[in-house]
């Protein structure tokens, strides 16, 4: 039922007959546990309007050789939807990524996924230099890892986006690896994206202060992103970072439409928002303490700290903001609740289950504690 209500939220958030491009989700199963369904996938576009995505696999266990069987399932999963879902072909520099990027290219691969973190590159590794070559002369985007778990790529990525200006890149994640690295270089370059997969609408209000809204495409990083929680992170981040009704229509699906059909970049404008951000005391303890709880659930671990308990105790402060406050310790009440019976679970998929669940809640607190007021 919470989710529900956030859903009929979203749907007044989007504007009329919207359009909606996810730029960036995974089928298969990681080596992490996590898993990204078909049918789940393709429910999700049906019931939040999403009409196209881009698609590739996860980190799979049966990776070796080059990612050569999951490519295949990729493959499968986009002939089966009918052109809903637009195939990336992933590689792995040590294993013959030319030749498999060629192989899945000519059976209809629409663009590359490269991930320097899972599969442990730099982007200074010169095995990179005939991947964006073949990018340019197939003229296909490439959507490059730019979250978590990686120096500042900045420098190196430009130089090889500078050497082959016809392959189009997707930084994902809004490049919070090295966001102000990324924004300087690449801000205003008409072909680089940035996708909007974050989990913190901290970063993406930043993001927004810095690249221009024609670079910007949605994204939900499903199965690890999860709805109504994405769009919403996206929208409201968006509004309050002052994007009006056609630049949220480029975010939510114009801009990956050009880039999936083959058309040329519209020319950058300016970024929107502000590099101030503020907020009622309250709310900015709510988030602070938000931030600490999915450090726990991201390893799966209780709430001994009782960082829920204190994110409860600051929604009962008067900020002016009375019904938000209640929406978000609704939200919190449950999360607290489930996150309890953590301990009690039962085997590993219950575990993931029931850690996955309140971390959904706890993202949807957090976005209305960050957002409220931006």
């Amino acid at each position: 039922m919470l989710f529900d209500a956030f859903e009929a939220e979203l749907r007044a958030e989007l504007p009329a007959g919207a359009d909606i491009f996810d730029a960036h989700t995974h089928l298969g199963t990681d080596i992490d546990g996590m898993s990204g369904r078909y049918e789940e996938l393709e429910q999700g576009m049906d019931r939040y309007g999403v009409t196209r995505c881009f698609v590739f696999c996860l980190d799979e266990p049966d990776r070796h050789p080059g990612f050569r069987a999951g490519n295949d399932r990729t493959l499968a999963f986009a002939e089966r939807s009918g052109g809903r879902m637009i195939p990336f072909v992933r590689l792995a520099l040590d294993e013959e990524p030319i030749e498999e990027a060629k192989r899945c290219l000519d059976l209809g691969a629409r663009g590359i996924k490269l991930h320097p973190r899972a599969q442990k590159f730099l982007l200074d590794d010169e095995r990179l230099t005939p991947v964006f070559a073949l990018a340019a002369e197939r003229r296909v985007p490439i959507l490059i890892h730019g979250g978590r778990g990686l120096p500042p790529i900045a420098d190196n990525l430009h130089r090889l986006v500078d050497a082959y200006p016809e392959a189009q890149l997707i930084i994902a994640h809004a490049g919070i690896a090295d966001l102000t690295g990324l924004a300087g270089r690449f801000a205003g370059k008409a072909g680089v994206f940035f996708d909007t997969s974050v989990w913190s609408p901290i970063d993406l209000l930043t993001f927004f202060h810095l690249v221009p809204p024609e670079q910007v495409v949605y994204a939900s990083d499903y199965p690890y992103g999860q709805q109504p929680a994405s769009l919403l992170l996206s929208l409201k981040s968006a509004r309050a970072a002052g994007l009006d009704e056609e630049q949220v229509r480029m975010m939510l699906a114009a801009n990956a439409n050009r880039i999936a059909d083959g058309e040329p970049p519209l020319a950058p404008s300016r970024p929107r928002g502000s590099d101030l951000f503020s907020q009622p005391m309250a709310l900015a303890r709510v988030h602070q303490y938000l931030s600490m709880a999915m450090t726990l659930l991201f390893t799966r671990q209780s709430d001994s700290f009782g960082a829920l308990g204190l994110a409860l105790n600051a929604c009962s402060e008067p900020n002016g903001h009375v019904a938000e406050m209640d929406r978000i310790r609704e939200l919190l009440t449950a999360a607290r609740d489930l996150w309890r019976t953590l301990p009690d679970a039962e085997g590993e998929g219950e575990k993931r289950q029931v850690a996955r669940t309140t971390s959904r809640l706890v993202h949807l607190a957090d976005i209305l504690a960050v957002t409220t007021s931006a």
